[in-house]
C-alpha cells in the first residue's frame, strides 16, 4: 500500500513543495494537486517534479473540458516526461458552475467525454497511427463541413516515456463508477467508508469490473483522511480532531448542488445516514452551517479519518486494504507531520 497526500497551500505553494520534499523522505510515495478555477495544475507538476526525486505527482483532478483531449495528452506526457515517468493522469467532470460559468463549454455529457478523453490520451501516447478519433462528444479532425476542411490526422511528434500513463477517474455515483472500474487505471472517490463502501457503490464496482479490458491492470484506489496518531488520541482528544472533518462533510453533503442533486447527499444517504442527510442539508440550505456541522455523524467521521492509538490506526488500514485501496491518502493534523508519515509508514509496512 502506498501513501499520498493533497497538497496544501495553506502556507503558500512554495511551502507546501519543501513540505512535500521533507515527507517524500519520510514515506510519502504520491502528490496529488488539485485545480478547480485556480492556478492550473500542471505547472505546479513541472516544479514538483523538479524539486523531487521518488514521489509521484498526479493531478486530483483536471476536468475534461477546459482542455482538448489532444492537449490534455501532450500535456501529460510531457508532465511524465520532466518527471521521469512519475506522473498521474487524475481526471473529473467537475461541475456546470466552473465549465460553463469559468470556461465558458457547454457541460454536456461528463461521464462519455471522460471515456473519449481517456480514449484519446491512450491512443496519443501509443503513436501506433496518427489521430483519427470520431466519437460522440470528441471528433478529430473535424467532420467535413466544420473548420476550413484544411485538418489532417496526426501522431504526437515525442516518444513519450510511457505509453500508458496511468489515468484515474474522480467518479461519485451509478454508470460513471462503473465506467471507471471498467477503462481507468484508478478510482479517486469521495467520503470513502472502507467498512460500508459497497452499500454506496459494491454494484456498480462489480458491473465496470465485469467488463474490463484483461489487459489492464488491476483496478487502483485511493482513499483516506485526516491522520492523527498518538496513545492518548482517545475519548474527547480524539472527537476534537475528528470535528475539524464536521465543516467540509457538511458543506458537500448539505451545500453542494441544488436540493433535489446533490451526489454527496445521496451517498451519505446509502451509507444509512439518511436522516442526517436531510436535517443536514435542511440546515445548511436555511444558512445554519454550525448546526448542519453538528448533525454529521461520528461513525462517518471516525470510519472515514485515521485518528487514534497506534493499534486503531492499524485496525483501519486493515480494512483499507480489505476494501481494496492502494493508495491511502491522508492529511497529517498536528505539528509534526513528517513523524506522522513516518510512523503510518512503519504501522502499513507491518500490517
Amino acid at each position: 500500500m502506498r501513501l499520498s497526500m493533497n497538497i496544501n497551500y495553506a502556507g503558500g505553494f512554495h511551502e507546501a513543495v519543501q513540505r512535500v520534499v521533507d515527507l517524500e523522505k519520510a514515506g510519502i510515495d504520491v502528490v496529488w494537486i488539485a485545480e478547480a478555477y485556480s492556478f492550473d495544475a500542471f505547472s505546479q507538476v513541472g516544479y514538483l517534479a523538479a524539486k523531487t526525486e521518488r514521489v509521484h505527482i498526479g493531478t486530483g483532478i483536471v476536468n475534461v473540458y477546459s482542455r482538448t483531449p489532444a492537449l490534455m495528452a501532450m500535456t501529460a506526457a510531457g508532465c511524465d516526461y520532466v518527471s521521469n515517468g512519475r506522473f498521474i493522469l487524475g481526471l473529473g467532470a467537475s461541475g456546470p458552475q466552473v465549465v460553463e460559468g469559468f470556461h465558458g463549454v457547454p457541460y454536456e455529457k461528463p461521464m462519455q467525454r471522460i471515456k473519449e478523453y481517456i480514449d484519446i490520451c491512450r491512443l496519443v501516447w501509443k503513436r501506433e497511427q496518427p489521430l483519427n478519433y470520431q466519437g460522440k462528444t470528441v471528433q478529430v479532425p473535424l467532420p467535413a463541413g466544420q473548420g476550413t476542411g484544411l485538418g489532417k490526422p496526426l501522431k504526437l511528434i515525442n516518444h513519450p516515456v510511457r505509453s500508458d500513463i496511468p489515468i484515474w477517474w474522480a467518479s461519485l455515483m451509478g454508470q460513471s463508477v462503473a465506467a471507471t472500474a471498467e477503462v481507468a487505471d484508478g478510482w479517486l472517490p469521495v467520503f470513502f467508508l472502507p467498512d460500508k463502501f459497497q452499500e454506496v457503490w459494491g454494484d456498480d464496482l462489480k458491473r465496470g469490473l465485469s467488463k474490463r479490458n484483461p489487459d489492464l491492470p488491476k483496478l487502483e484506489i485511493s482513499a483516506g483522511g485526516m491522520l492523527a496518531i498518538g496513545e492518548d488520541l482517545v475519548g474527547e482528544k480524539a472527537e476534537k480532531i475528528l470535528d475539524l472533518g464536521r465543516p467540509s462533510t457538511a458543506l458537500y453533503v448539505g451545500g453542494m448542488g441544488a436540493r433535489d442533486k446533490n451526489f454527496y447527499n445521496t451517498i451519505a444517504k446509502k451509507y444509512g445516514y439518511e436522516a442526517e442527510a436531510i436535517e443536514i442539508q435542511d440546515l445548511y440550505l436555511d444558512g445554519k452551517k454550525k448546526e448542519a456541522e453538528a448533525k454529521v455523524p461520528r461513525e462517518m467521521l471516525a470510519l472515514g479519518n485515521l485518528v487514534g492509538p497506534r493499534s486503531l490506526i492499524k485496525e483501519r488500514i486493515g480494512a483499507y486494504k480489505e476494501a481494496g485501496v492502494t493508495i491511502l491518502s491522508v492529511n497529517p493534523v498536528g505539528p509534526d507531520a513528517v513523524k506522522a508519515i513516518e510512523e503510518l509508514r512503519s504501522i502499513v509496512d507491518d500490517v
